[in-house]
């Protein structure tokens, strides 16, 4: 496994924002977080990335501790936030390169690793349009190239294409692909469905917890038909363990 996170616990004051969650990552998986806002996905992300710290329970990257092994973990990642900090007044290979050399990519690397980027995202026309001037779709595809410019092991990316149009959401999903395909472990959030559908595995939280995991299919499979849907969907899914949850919660 490529991530363990077990019995992992995070609070803010006294407001729990993941409790007792688990689940595993395979190498080379599309693994998908799924669940509306306030779920607990972001704080799960930051906290396997280093940034937060857990309250119980461990988080690790191919073995490496997100509490004691920071240097080593943010070595292998690439993390993409809500909101990725490009450079408006810097052009695109202009932020390619510059995040280049804050990841230490030998310069004799760089050619290559920029062609490579750009055969993918499909950039190269733009390279020199300044990234303020760029669509929401395109923003996306290149703060995408910039966390991959360093060649992770593992790209975390949190919730990449909210209030991204359906077109460049299927582009940006395409890519996704394309990257699982050569050896790349991605781990996503997200709250589409039609998303979630994409992924090998994916966990469904609610309010901080793991309402059910396995493959979207196997989700699918494990609620009965009913008088009004005899064909479940996964949105189908999601719904009935939300509802179940917050009445046995009430």
């Amino acid at each position: 496994m490529l991530i363990e996170v077990r019995n992992f616990s995070r609070s803010y004051g006294t407001r729990p924002a993941v409790s007792d969650l688990d689940f595993t990552v395979r190498r080379g998986e599309l693994f998908g977080l799924i669940g509306p806002d306030g779920a607990g996905k972001t704080t799960t992300m930051r906290t396997l990335v280093t940034l937060l710290r857990p309250d119980a329970g461990t988080l690790t990257v191919a073995g490496n501790d997100a509490v004691r092994d920071t240097r080593s973990i943010r070595s292998m990642i690439g993390y993409m936030p809500q909101r990725f900090s490009l450079y408006p007044d810097l052009s695109v290979e202009q932020n390619l390169r510059f995040f280049g050399e804050l990841f230490s990519v030998p310069k004799t690397e760089l050619p290559a690793r920029l062609e490579r980027l750009y055969r993918f995202s499909r950039l190269q026309p733009f390279a020199r349009r300044l990234a303020g001037r760029l669509s929401g779709g395109m923003k996306q595809k290149l703060a995408l190239s910039c966390t991959l410019i360093h060649n992770p092991v593992l790209l975390v990316l949190d919730e990449p294409t909210t209030g991204v149009d359906p077109v460049s959401r299927h582009e940006f999903w395409d890519i996704l692909r394309e990257l699982r395909t050569q050896g790349v472990t991605i781990l996503v959030s997200t709250p589409y469905m039609d998303e979630a559908r994409l992924c090998d595995r994916i966990v469904i939280m609610h309010e901080g917890r793991a309402l059910a995991q396995g493959t979207p299919d196997e989700l699918i499979a494990s609620r009965p038909a009913t008088l009004t849907s005899l064909a479940p969907s996964l949105e189908d899914v999601f719904i009935s363990l939300i509802e179940e949850n917050t009445r046995h919660a009430n």
